[in-house]
């Protein structure tokens, strides 16, 4: 895998070993930075990083910072060395934590975001889905995009307005905004 554009093109991003993650591809990761545009001095929230892919792909493209939120410890120690490699981890802060709890405590602190993706596992989106519809509202600023990638069969349901709906073999991109 590797970053598809920006200032760290072509350098390979380790994906974590015998974690069950599933990258996006270097096609829909191409894709979904076609239809944002620019991302330049974004600040991003990467929700389910596993890889952390779709954030360092935004950093690569000019993002001011970006939280990578995971639960696996292996795949939060996997972001970390793909950060530190490519020279980013001064602008990134890696939460090894539930994505509820994390998006709770950002809502508490008052931290908001210009960029949300959110690459749930795909057999999780059903479960995930009320909880992110209720808490990622509360993390975004004025003009915000959210970016959700699930399963091609799925149509995420959040209150905010779609911008775009495509599918992508077995994925579907869902892009929103405030």
């Amino acid at each position: 895998m590797r970053v598809v554009a920006g200032s760290r093109k072509g350098r390979r991003i380790e994906a974590p070993k015998g974690v069950v993650t599933r990258p996006t591809s270097d096609r829909v990761r191409e894709a979904i930075f076609a239809i944002l545009g620019s991302v330049e001095r974004a600040r991003v929230l990467d929700l389910f990083a596993g890889s952390g892919a779709l954030g360092i792909e935004a950093l690569s493209r000019g993002a001011r910072s970006c939280l990578f939120v995971e639960r696996d410890p292996r795949a939060c120690r996997v972001i970390e060395r793909n950060l530190e490699r490519l020279g980013l981890d001064e602008l990134s802060v890696v939460r090894c934590a539930d994505v509820a709890r994390a998006l709770r405590g950002e809502a508490a602190s008052g931290r908001t975001y210009d960029l949300v993706l959110a690459d749930a596992p795909y057999e999780e989106w059903r479960r995930r889905e009320p909880v992110l519809a209720e808490l990622v509202p509360r993390v975004l600023a004025d003009g915000a995009r959210v970016v959700v990638e699930t399963a091609a069969d799925v149509e995420p349901a959040l209150p905010l307005d779609l911008v775009t709906t495509r599918r992508y073999g077995s994925a579907r991109v869902t892009v929103l905004e405030t």
